[in-house]
């Protein structure tokens, strides 16, 4: 299957975001540390998530999907730790399972998680968390972990690294004495995960930053948890609605989640109102870079939360390519995010890859319709958002990827005015 989309758009109305992907994923693990059900709202039903709801099935786990992203899990019948090599290399979201089954039963066999093909994603600071928690590692073709129990620990991680921390947080939280997580990663997905365990019992003090206090406690139980609004979404749309000439309201949004997008976007000259818990994008925004002082070349670069978040970039790409002036775009977390580029520029981006990390834009840019193949879930939502400002038909392959990480997005977008229909691939 591939996307056939006529563009340029015209669209507008309002969006209302899935739940958090990034959130889903490690609170569907940490389900595996109650003694009773769980119940989840607002599960988007995407791949990645259909995937280790798989993964944790075949471990014991009972996983029913109820419909209205309502998901119900009892991890009563989990036995086993080893998990399956086939579903683990579709997702890097599998070694978030570590936290969890070491705390649940004392030992996991991972094998190698796969995930998006943006660079090399270490699993370095999960093993050392998780050995400073009392786990004993052993690396070889495959990652196999035991602890005769875990204890509390005074743990720096190397890096502030997302599913590092929550696999230290999960770790954690039942283990015997106080664990404290300095240099932990914030981002709201990792305190939707707090908040979640909190709800089962959890005692965790720090939300929201880079040092965590966590106390252990013998049991966690079962719950009733809203996942959070998508904040990557809402930066996706508010990126499309800008790059369209659209004016479109975002519903469901999170306050104290937008400054970091609001400010990497007013820097491309894109603008957004916040009303309460809606995000008003106007149709009228002036797309013109805003220089440095001294009217010097600006950059806009990702980093850690509160930073522009690095699920973003490949977004702010596509949509300098349709502003006035000249920006660097800097990518810093991940060497092989910015190699999309090139499709980019056969639709018409007036974009230099500098290297790995670097990409200078000079627009504005006359987008043109083009057959081009997504690599991974961001960088084909942003050839999708590229497509709906090009003169002409775009056809984007390998949607696979972008399903991984989008709900429904071709229909959701079709209600916003998209000319974008789902087509059988020529054989």
């Amino acid at each position: 299957m591939h996307y056939r989309i006529e563009g340029p758009a015209s669209l507008g109305g309002r969006f209302t975001p899935a739940g958090n992907k990034n959130a889903a994923l490690p609170i569907l693990a940490g389900s595996l540390l109650a003694d009773a059900p769980v119940v989840l709202d607002n599960v988007p039903d995407i791949r990645d998530v259909r995937t280790l709801v798989e993964l944790m099935s075949s471990i014991g786990a009972s996983v029913d999907w109820e419909g209205n992203g309502r998901v119900v899990v009892d991890p009563s019948g989990v036995t086993g730790g080893t998990l399956d090599p086939d579903l683990s290399r579709r997702i890097r979201a599998s070694i978030l399972l570590a936290g969890p089954l070491l705390a649940r039963s004392g030992q996991v066999v991972l094998p190698p998680p796969g995930g998006d093909v943006i660079g090399r994603r270490r699993l370095d600071t999960h093993f050392l968390a998780l050995g400073r928690l009392g786990a004993e590692v052993e690396v070889g073709d495959r990652y196999e972990l035991r602890a005769r129990r875990l204890v509390g620990a005074d743990v720096f991680l190397d890096e502030p690294s997302v599913t590092g921390t929550e696999n230290a947080i999960l770790a954690a939280v039942t283990a015997e004495g106080t664990t404290r997580l300095r240099n932990a990663a914030a981002e709201p997905h990792v305190q939707d995960l707090c908040r979640f365990l909190a709800s089962m019992g959890a005692d965790i003090e720090g939300l929201g930053t880079h040092d965590l206090t966590i106390r252990g406690v013998e049991s966690l139980s079962g719950t009733t948890h809203r996942i959070g609004a998508d904040h990557i979404e809402i930066g996706s749309v508010v990126g499309l609605a800008a790059i369209t000439g659209s004016e479109v309201v975002i519903e469901d949004v999170e306050a104290q989640h937008m400054d970091p997008l609001r400010v990497g976007f007013e820097r491309l000259g894109v603008r957004c109102e916040l009303r309460g818990s809606e995000l008003h994008v106007p149709a009228e925004q002036s797309m013109e870079i805003q220089p440095d002082l001294g009217d010097q070349v600006p950059s806009l670069g990702d980093g850690p939360w509160p930073a522009f978040p690095a699920d973003l970039m490949s977004i702010a790409l596509v949509v300098a390519t349709r502003c006035r002036g000249t920006i660097l775009i800097h990518e810093k977390m991940f060497e092989s995010r910015m190699y999309f580029a090139d499709k980019v520029i056969s639709m018409g981006g007036r974009v230099v890859l500098c290297d790995p990390h670097r990409a200078v834009v000079v627009g504005p840019s006359h987008l043109r319709g083009s057959r081009v193949e997504s690599p991974d879930i961001r960088a084909g939502m942003a050839l999708l958002i590229a497509a709906l400002a090009a003169d002409g038909v775009s056809r984007i392959h390998n949607i696979g990827q972008i399903e991984r990480g989008y709900e429904r997005i071709d229909e959701r977008l079709r209600e916003l005015g998209a000319a974008i229909e789902r087509v059988e691939d020529d054989c």
